[in-house]
């Protein structure tokens, strides 16, 4: 499940990703639909239409579907959203599932576990875009390419795709137009200009992120940049994608398949790909014990959510047909990384001597094991995913790291000035500031979110061992949003800690390390995404600008600069990283099989916002309908 939806595309691509996912179990009170193992899929009334592009603001939607589809062309899927589906704008992070990879589509694909990328709407590599220079970067558009309204797609519909990120950039809040000049069409070509030495690392995220769209039918919507463009709601767009806009209601989007995708074409035009079903239902969360019963049954093919007790009911061997991408721990590919974030404007979490020591208090072990079952794994000291394991440098985090080391935690703790005040209510007695002041730090997780409510739990409990008063607390995640960021443009931000995994796997650690020393920081107001911790460091973001700078071929380069970001990290810890959240998947082999595994098909495995185009498309390519019982 995802975090961070009301955050527009493009800033989140940025980011690497439109949305970041975590691990949720938030409970509600409507039933999952239950479609059973039979043909006979839930029913309901079919949602209403509107024209090709055209906005549907305030259309509304039924509860339900009420169209049979047969369950041998049907594949549910679930975890994305929490809500009915209320905009299909390919702009807007709160888009439906699959809105970006299903219906409209991305210049490249990024596959991070190879650390590759494909040519998708373009043709060239990404590498072979630049001038010798490196410079300037030429789209070559692919040819053979329609729209679903049967119209081609041209340079031009991909130039004007681009510059909505000039003509929307405060709306959008995209850094596109920071460094680049032009972007021109040119025949078949798009040619791109930059202002100076270019932002590699994050033009390369644009580039298999940002979505085309036609421009004939979006612009008559790219006008004001007064936030009036997200308003678009786009019901029933035309897009490049292997899906058209089917449906939607209150509990559902449904998806059907594009005959005319360019992608199932031979080459040279396409790459001979067919999506195996004829139909993609994406069923809106209820609960996660109404998700576990679907699966089970089989009712439900793909549920990305978080459900506890999953590795207990994979080792059983109870369920054959179940799966995770790893058949043992950890089960789930990392998606991302948790952090417990310390507000550093707040004593002491002002000084990193106590920093450190908070981290060295805390086990991630307790976390992995205790919490989630073994099913996620402890992050490496830097924070950096797996994905990512090049740019460490494991020897300098052996040197500086902090890793969990409880009387090293109590001594640093005593060496820093902090000694023991009369509060007995940590085992020996919790520390004091050094002015004498109590330290009683509050740590927020939204309600409902279980699986980090019993962190936060297992975090003040092991840093009590060390003297360090924690206090769990667990509000409406609208007031944990509102803590973190200042509840208006004028209110700096009010929490101690948060947990928090705003930067998604992707294809570059610069998204990484630009959140957490973006400068200039914004200290107050509501928008602040970026430098959540507030913690000044010229140096850290010099050497960011630095690494955004190198070109993404330069993996050397890359790995040269991410060490010394990391030596500052490591010896201020201005975050603490505890372990990688799980790119939630799971499985049923009922109807459909030959799903993303560690074994088979390395791709990702997930609907969330931004991982269609990280290569999960490919998994709506290679499924398969299990065979009929002989």
């Amino acid at each position: 499940m995802q975090r961070g939806t009301t955050r527009v595309l493009s800033l989140l691509a940025v980011l690497s990703i439109a949305a970041a996912a975590c691990g949720t179990t938030a409970t509600s009170s409507p039933a999952a639909p239950s479609s059973g193992t039979g043909a006979t899929p839930i029913a309901a009334t079919p949602a209403p239409s509107t024209t090709a592009g055209a906005p549907a603001a305030g259309a509304t939607l039924p509860p339900t579907d009420a169209t049979v589809y047969p369950r041998n062309q049907t594949l549910y899927t679930s975890g994305k959203q929490w809500g009915a589906p209320s905009t299909w704008n390919p702009f807007n992070g709160n888009a439906a599932m699959g809105v970006v990879g299903l219906q409209y589509e991305t210049l490249f694909l990024y596959d991070p576990i190879k650390d590759t990328y494909t040519p998708w709407l373009a043709t060239n590599t990404m590498d072979a875009g630049w001038d010798s220079a490196k410079t300037t970067y030429t789209i070559a558009v692919r040819q053979g390419v329609n729209w679903s309204d049967g119209s081609a797609l041209t340079a031009a519909d991909v130039a004007f795709s681009l510059n909505i990120y000039k003509d929307q950039k405060t709306t959008l809040g995209s850094n596109l137009f920071d460094m680049v000049n032009t972007v021109t069409a040119s025949g078949n070509n798009v040619v791109v200009t930059f202002k100076g030495t270019p932002s590699y690392q994050e033009f390369a995220s644009d580039l298999y992120n940002f979505p085309i769209v036609p421009a004939a039918v979006w612009q008559a919507y790219d006008k004001a940049d007064d936030g009036s463009f997200l308003n678009v709601v786009n019901m029933n767009g035309v897009g490049s994608g292997p899906y058209m806009y089917k449906t939607a209601a209150q509990d559902r989007m449904v998806w059907v398949k594009n005959p005319a995708w360019w992608a199932s074409a031979a080459a040279p035009a396409g790459y001979g790909l067919t999506v195996g079903p004829t139909y993609v239902v994406d069923l809106v969360n209820s609960s996660n014990n109404a998700a576990l019963s679907e699966l089970l049954s089989g009712g439900l093919d793909l549920d990305n959510n978080y459900l506890p007790g999953i590795a207990q009911l994979i080792s059983s061997g109870t369920y054959p047909n179940l799966a995770t991408y790893y058949a043992s721990t950890p089960y789930m590919l990392a998606g991302n990384t948790a952090w417990l974030v310390p507000n550093t404007k707040h004593k002491p979490l002002d000084d990193a001597a106590f920093r450190k020591a908070l981290a060295e208090s805390i086990n991630p072990a307790d976390v992995v094991n205790k919490d989630y079952g073994g099913i996620v794994s402890a992050a490496d000291p830097t924070g950096l995913l797996p994905v990512w394991d090049k740019y460490i440098d494991h020897a300098q985090t052996k040197t500086f790291g902090s890793p969990f080391n409880l009387s090293k935690a109590i001594t640093d703790l005593a060496a820093a000035g902090y000694r023991k005040g009369s509060d007995t209510s940590c085992p020996g007695g919790c520390v004091i500031n050094k002015d004498g002041s109590a330290i009683n730090l509050k740590l927020e997780v939204p309600d409902g979110w279980s699986d980090w409510m019993e962190a936060e739990n297992l975090i003040a409990a092991d840093a009590a061992k060390a003297g360090i008063k924690i206090t769990p607390s667990h509000p409406a995640d609208a007031v944990v949003v509102s803590d973190e960021k200042g509840a208006s443009t004028t209110a700096a931000p009010t929490f101690d800690l948060v947990i928090d995994n705003s930067v998604q796997i992707g294809n570059t650690p610069w998204v990484y390390y630009d959140y957490i020393f973006h400068q200039p920081q914004q200290a107050t107001g509501a928008g602040r995404s970026r430098n959540l911790e507030q913690f000044d460091s010229p140096a850290a973001w010099k050497l960011v600008q630095q690494l955004d700078q190198t070109p993404t071929s330069d993996a050397t380069a890359m790995a040269n600069i991410c060490s010394q970001i990391q030596k500052i990290q490591l010896t201020t810890e201005p975050i603490i990283p505890l372990w990688y959240n799980g790119e939630w998947s799971q499985v049923s082999n009922t109807v459909w099989t030959n799903w993303p595994s560690s074994t088979g098909n390395q791709i990702q495995p997930a609907t969330w916002n931004g991982y269609w185009q990280m290569g999960a498309i490919y998994m709506l390519t290679n499924i398969k309908l299990v065979p009929p019982a002989s």
